[in-house]
């Protein structure tokens, strides 16, 4: 009898150790490549939800013979990173709603919740579920339950950091600072009424512009399937591995599910419209949840290898793995935000509107050759090619900047430049990658470049460790980035306000996607992308970044404030276009800035 009761005991501790096994060959799998162990992944997760299942079908006999909640836990745990790690590998929204339902199943029914206080393992596992539960909800953008599980996991760390004093939890520390840090300045936070990061069809489809762009015909199509995305500064924002301009070009490559926002989701679960307690012994998860957050209606999202402090061998091997893969109709993106050379390391980082300004060795031209620098470089002299510039400048994949090993230059990206790219550098030595522009193995590629330095009328918010770059920001949120560079305080404004903003920014973009549509001196390279919803509000937001630093930063000084986009793009958009400018002027008056901008007279 005795061994009869012990059968499913034994049999749950050997799905347990089973599927533990199996784990653990894939928790380190890369997250970037398509044939990366998928048939592995696929057995364990069919072992986890095996076990998953039979916890539930006897979950009586399984608490009789000893069963602790917290087990249950780390089980529903585990299931929820196998998710968390295919939607690192795929991109697929799913994946990431998925994990979602398994860690607010925990959460909710408190699974972590009255173990022994002196069981230091049980409680490493708590605090480790709360950092995981909290990258996902940071994705998700459920601000709310964010600040829910941050008081959580603070104090779980005050409580541990009590019982178990012969313990150092300052790691765990660091990490709530981290996660209070990166809610002061992600303003999905701070202004709550913000339009989504990712890409919304309510309000980045322009109803206007959508026949030209349908009716739009290049001599040749790519299509936006695979992206890089890298920032590496010094004590820069980030929780995790996740850097807020990190976190910000992600949010601006996916699509955003139309009608429910992610936000929308009931805060309480529940059932038949009850509010249900958890704290019982049902274990059921109601998977129902993941359809209701999901938008099957939309296409794919790009898949994103995010490189968390990378060096530059693995940069390279992970481009080099992406590209082969490639298809020869599709294009890479390639984001890279990074300190420069040590020259524009120790040199001044910002400039403000107004008042004096410091001249530097490397100033080159006035306003009155500002056309001269929005076309092409001279990466060729005479028909021969410069190839020394390859190696002059670089970005430092280091936070001390220590040795050559540590050093990115443009020379080596130009092997990868036998596939379609495009690629976004963000950095004080962004136009050190001007040279990539005509010294091409196979493809032409698209180039958009920052400034050297950012421009803010407020000298205290150009700090990239403190709010990240200003750059990324014009690309993610262009109406954010450009109230923070006037020190106009959105979350302080009626809402009256921000929507007609956002209405201004609204009718520009669409008329300058139809302008692309119709000029006909549009470079083959945006043209071929410019059917990529992606990349082409990539694009329109480029142009409205370079006319704002234009009517903003002192006109002496220009070539240090202004992007690059190589090849040029019409002139119908340069920042002296009435068609461009006209619009920024619109958008400074309607917030009542005019004051800080020099406008053209037209």
């Amino acid at each position: 009898m005795e061994e009869e009761d012990d059968v499913v005991p034994k049999t749950f501790r050997a799905l347990v150790e089973s599927a533990d096994r199996k784990f653990a060959r894939v928790r380190d799998f890369p997250s970037y490549g398509r044939s990366q162990g998928q048939h592995y992944l696929q057995k364990v997760f069919k072992a986890y939800m095996t076990l998953w299942k039979y916890q539930q079908d006897n979950r009586t006999e399984l608490i009789k013979a000893g069963l602790n909640r917290w087990e249950i836990g780390e089980i529903a745990g585990r299931i929820g990173q196998l998710y968390f790690g295919q939607y690192s590998r795929s991109s697929e929204a799913r994946f990431l709603v998925e994990a979602y339902v398994f860690y607010e199943a925990i959460l909710k029914r408190k699974y972590f919740e009255g173990c022994k206080v002196n069981d230091l393992g049980v409680r490493f596992k708590e605090l480790r579920f709360y950092a995981r539960f909290l990258l996902v909800l940071l994705i998700l953008n459920r601000t709310e339950m964010v600040k829910v599980v941050v008081e959580k996991l603070r104090a779980l760390v005050d409580d541990c950091n009590a019982n178990f004093r012969e313990t150092n939890f300052k790691e765990w520390k660091l990490l709530v600072q981290e996660i209070v840090r990166f809610m002061n300045v992600d303003t999905n936070f701070t202004i709550p009424c913000a339009r989504p990061f990712r890409y919304c069809t309510m309000f980045d489809c322009h109803p206007h512009s959508v026949p030209y762009v349908a009716g739009f015909h290049a001599k040749k199509v790519l299509k936006f399937r695979d992206a890089i995305l890298m920032s590496y500064y010094r004590n820069e924002v980030k929780f995790a591995e996740l850097t807020l301009d990190a976190y910000r070009m992600m949010q601006c490559l996916e699509w955003e599910p139309s009608g429910s926002s992610y936000q929308k989701h009931l805060a309480e679960a529940k059932e038949n419209g009850v509010a249900v307690d958890y704290s019982g012994t049902s274990g059921l998860i109601d998977m129902n949840l993941a359809a209701e957050m999901t938008d099957q209606t939309l296409p794919p999202n790009p898949m994103k290898a995010i490189l968390y402090r990378p060096s530059v061998t693995h940069f390279v091997a992970v481009m080099a793995t992406i590209c082969e893969e490639l298809r020869p109709e599709n294009i890479i993106l390639v984001y890279l935000s990074a300190s420069g050379t040590p020259s524009h390391i120790n040199a001044s980082p910002v400039e403000t509107s107004g008042g004096s300004k410091r001249t530097t060795k490397n100033k080159l031209v006035s306003h009155d050759s500002l056309e001269h620098n929005f076309s092409a470089p001279e990466p060729h002299i005479n028909g021969k090619e410069v190839s020394g510039d390859y190696y002059d400048d670089y970005l430092w994949l280091d936070p001390k900047g220590n040795g050559d090993s540590s050093k990115l230059y443009p020379g080596d990206i130009v092997p990868f430049t036998r596939k379609p790219l495009f690629l976004i550098v963000d950095s004080d030595s962004s136009h050190a990658f001007k040279v990539l522009h005509g010294a091409e193995r196979g493809e032409k590629a698209a180039l958009l470049l920052s400034p050297l330095r950012p421009m803010f009328k407020d000298p205290s918010h150009a700090d990239i460790a403190q709010n990240g770059s200003q750059f990324t920001f014009f690309l993610t949120a262009p109406l954010q980035a450009f109230c923070q560079m006037v020190g106009f305080a959105l979350s302080d404004s009626p809402i009256e306000v921000l929507n007609t903003a956002e209405n201004i920014l609204f009718t520009a973009f669409s008329k300058w996607e139809m302008i692309l549509c119709k000029s006909p001196s549009l470079d083959l390279v945006w043209a071929q992308v410019l059917s990529d919803p992606f990349l082409r509000r990539l694009i329109v937001r480029f142009i409205f970044c370079r006319a704002v630093l234009y009517a903003f930063c002192p006109p002496e000084e220009s070539d240090q404030y202004l992007p690059v986009c190589l090849p040029q793009l019409p002139t119908s958009l340069s920042p002296k276009a009435d068609a461009v400018q006209s619009s920024v002027r619109q958008l400074a008056t309607h917030l009542k800035v005019s004051d800080c901008f020099h406008f053209d007279d037209t």
